[in-house]
């Protein structure tokens, strides 16, 4: 009998075991999972779970009975080690072995370390997995003085919970903005205005050269700059690194997380990956790329669920991201980092806008802030290549939506 084993219970895998189930795949499933807990959504841990406007059932991407109805033998707390090619098998750690047909990597990332003096120590946390969101919502509410490591989304959406429930909040970032890795200058610079708002304070280009702490507990931190400053807790929020030591342990190519192809199949052709630990060509920007987003996990799952059930697909999906940070909502559709002309639409000081991302008069991307219907109105531009003109855009009379009605 042929047996599919997902390496990964996250978005990806269990969108995957989810799909295949969809498109009429009868045979074994085995989806394994290294936490104990079910799977669940991450987006929420830093946001609504943090602030206990979400129980714990509230994050789970299945409930409990989804996985026998649907015949998915799902393994929890037990982390794949080693791949035998030859035998087509993978071993765990219990040292138990797992027998596959076919094998899809969907193993994510791993939050980055600081590689400094204290890092260790108890209250420097991260947050990527729910057993750590756990930790950090009750250190929290223990907490006064809260040190974020970090300006990205995590940090920046971690930073406005803890704002907003009376903390004293530093933020502290090696570039010279906000989210500089994955927005427009335009959008750091609102956002930097509006987390100060929040009551965040912002340090860039500086950062935290050691950690100093008191019986074993952090206490305080050092900044490039000679401040030391008190702190309960230390959030670090450095980015993520692909899971691939696995799949390179295996002998498959992967320079920069795990290389598939348009198949999503990496150099085995019986082995495939999914997710944040994929480095794909994207056909959207026209490179290889590690994307790190629910809609790509979810959308290569359901592209290659297509194909293992033998049917046509391909993964060409227009890329989009999301970020709540207070009461504001980022929402990303396409790339705008090569653009040369960017036009706006709505406005700075309404807290509502969405910036047009054009390269040689054709869109490539859009943010929006309170916008979701431009949000949406984007992906389908990007989705369908309407003749859009950023003369259109900046034309606040302009009906956007009729250049893909009927399309």
């Amino acid at each position: 009998m042929d047996q599919i084993v997902i390496v990964g219970a996250g978005h990806g895998g269990v969108q995957l075991a989810a799909s295949l189930r969809e498109e009429g795949y009868s045979e074994k499933i085995v989806l394994l999972g290294d936490e104990k807990d079910l799977p669940y959504q991450r987006p929420p841990l830093s946001k609504a779970f943090l602030k206990r406007a979400t129980a714990e059932d509230g994050v789970l991407l299945r409930g409990l009975g989804f996985y026998p109805q649907n015949k998915i033998d799902l393994v929890l707390g037990e982390r794949a080690v080693e791949i035998d090619r030859v035998a087509r098998r993978v071993r765990l750690a219990s040292g138990s072995t797992l027998d596959y047909s076919k094998l899809v990597l969907a193993t994510g990332g791993i939050q980055r370390t600081l590689p400094i003096e204290g890092a260790d120590l108890d209250g420097v946390l991260s947050l990527r997995t729910l057993a750590e969101a756990r930790v950090l919502r009750e250190r929290l509410e223990a907490s006064q003085n809260v040190i974020v490591i970090g300006a990205g989304f995590i940090g920046l959406e971690f930073a406005a919970t803890a704002a907003a429930q009376g903390r004293h909040v530093e933020v502290f970032e090696l570039a010279d903005r906000p989210m500089a890795r994955s927005v427009t200058a335009q959008t750091s610079d609102f956002f930097a205005a509006q987390h100060r708002a929040f009551g965040v304070k912002l340090n860039f280009a500086t950062s935290i050269t050691a950690i100093k702490g008191r019986g074993g507990k952090v206490a305080e931190v050092v900044v490039s700059d000679g401040r030391v400053l008190p702190a309960d807790i230390v959030l670090v929020g450095i980015g993520l690194k692909p899971s691939d030591e696995l799949a390179r342990a295996a002998g498959l190519d992967a320079p920069n997380g795990i290389k598939v192809d348009e198949r999503l199949a990496t150099n085995d052709e019986t082995i495939f990956a999914i997710g944040d630990s994929v480095y794909h060509y994207n056909t959207h920007h026209g490179a290889e790329l590690r994307l790190e987003s629910v809609q790509n996990a979810t959308d290569q799952a359901r592209t290659l669920a297509k194909l293992i059930a033998g049917k046509p697909a391909k993964y060409d999906h227009v890329p989009w991201f999301w970020s709540d940070q207070g009461d504001l909502k980022l929402q990303i559709a396409g790339f705008l980092d090569e653009s040369d002309r960017i036009v706006l639409r709505g406005s700075y000081e309404a807290r509502a806008y969405s910036l047009f991302g054009f390269k040689e008069g054709r869109l490539t991307g859009v943010e929006s802030v309170n916008r979701a219907g431009d949000h949406m109105l984007a992906r389908r531009l990007l989705e369908t290549s309407a003749p859009i003109t950023p003369e259109l855009v900046a034309d606040p009379s302009s009906d956007l939506k009729a250049l893909v009605r009927g399309r």
